[in-house]
C-alpha cells in the first residue's frame, strides 16, 4: 500500500510549519512536541480543551474498535473510500485528513482501497488521545496527532481531501487547509440510523432534522449518496459495544440502556448519508 506520512502540519500555538527530526515536531519559534512511542503527537494546548480528557473515553474506543473491525460498517468505509478516490489522478501523492479518525478504521480501509499508481499521505486527528492511541497503534504508516477540528494544525492549503465521519464538521476551518478544488467528504446519520435500537433507549423518538440544503461557505455541492442497510447483531456484548460507541450511551435512563442490556439479538437499520462538497477556488 503507497501510504506516506502527513507532512505539512502546523504549530497549534502560532500556525508555523512543523519539521520533524525523527522524534519530534518544531517551528522555527521553538515550540517543539514529542513523537511518543506509541508513534502519535499531541497538538492539543491545554488553553484549547474543554474539559481535562476531553473526546471518546478509553471505554468507548475499546468498544468502536471491537465494532468496526468486526466489519459490521464495511459497506460504509467502502462507499466512503470510493468517493475519495474516484476524482484523485493515478499517480501523484494525495494529502487526505480524517477530521475525526476515532481509532483510525476509515483511514485504514481507504488506505487497504488504494490501487495502482496511487499514493496517499495521511494524517488522522482526533480531540480523544485514547483513540489517537488506539489508532496509532493499529497502524504506524498515517500521521496520527491529537487535535481539535476548531483549530486544526495543519497548513493552509495543502489537503486534496478532508473527512468528516459521524464528526464534528467545522468548516471555515475545512476550506483553509483543502487546496481549491479540493474535497470534503461528510458523513452523517440519516434519520433511521439505528431506529430500532433508539426505539429501546428512549421513550419517544424526537423527529429527524430536515436537511439543510445551503451549502457551506467556500464549498459548492458536488454529490449525494446514501448507504442504507440492515444489520443483525448476535451477542449481547457486540450490542454493548455499539450502544457504548454512541451518544446514546450517555442520553439513555438507566434503566433503558438495562433493557438493551438484557439483549442477545438485535437487527437494526443502519442509514448514513454521505456528501461530497468541493473547495471554491480562492479569488
Amino acid at each position: 500500500m503507497p501510504i506516506t506520512s502527513f507532512q505539512a502540519l502546523a504549530c497549534p500555538l502560532d500556525g508555523a510549519p512543523l519539521h520533524s527530526n525523527g522524534s519530534m515536531w518544531r517551528c522555527a519559534a521553538g515550540h517543539g512536541f514529542d513523537i511518543a512511542s506509541q508513534g502519535y503527537t499531541h497538538l492539543l494546548p491545554v488553553q484549547h480543551k474543554r474539559s481535562r480528557d476531553p473526546g471518546d473515553s478509553k471505554l468507548m474506543v475499546a468498544a468502536r474498535q471491537r465494532f468496526l473491525n468486526a466489519g459490521h460498517y464495511q459497506a460504509i468505509a467502502a462507499a466512503v473510500s470510493r468517493a475519495v478516490l474516484a476524482g484523485l489522478p493515478p499517480r501523484g501523492i494525495a494529502s487526505c485528513l480524517d477530521a475525526g479518525c476515532g481509532e483510525g478504521y476509515y483511514l485504514r480501509q481507504l488506505a487497504a482501497a488504494t490501487r495502482g499508481g496511487q499514493s496517499l499521505a495521511l494524517l488522522g486527528l482526533d480531540i480523544s488521545k485514547w483513540a489517537v492511541l488506539s489508532a496509532a497503534k493499529q497502524d504506524r504508516l498515517p500521521t496520527w496527532v491529537v487535535g481539535s477540528n476548531a483549530n486544526l494544525p495543519v497548513q493552509p492549503g495543502t489537503l486534496d481531501r478532508v473527512l468528516c465521519i459521524f464528526g464534528f464538521p467545522v468548516h471555515a476551518e475545512f476550506a483553509r487547509v483543502l487546496k481549491p478544488g479540493g474535497q470534503l467528504l461528510q458523513l452523517d446519520a440519516g434519520p433511521d440510523h439505528l431506529r430500532e435500537l433508539r426505539e429501546i433507549i428512549y421513550p419517544t423518538l424526537k423527529p429527524g432534522r430536515a436537511a439543510d440544503g445551503r451549502e457551506p461557505q467556500g464549498f459548492t455541492g458536488v454529490s449525494n449518496e446514501t448507504v442504507r442497510y440492515h444489520l443483525d447483531l448476535a451477542g449481547s456484548e457486540t450490542i454493548a459495544d455499539l450502544l457504548a460507541m454512541t451518544p446514546h450511551l450517555y442520553r439513555a435512563s438507566a434503566e433503558r440502556r438495562s433493557r438493551a442490556a438484557a439483549l442477545t439479538a438485535l437487527s437494526v437499520t443502519v442509514d448514513v448519508r454521505l456528501a461530497l462538497l468541493a473547495r471554491n477556488a480562492i479569488r
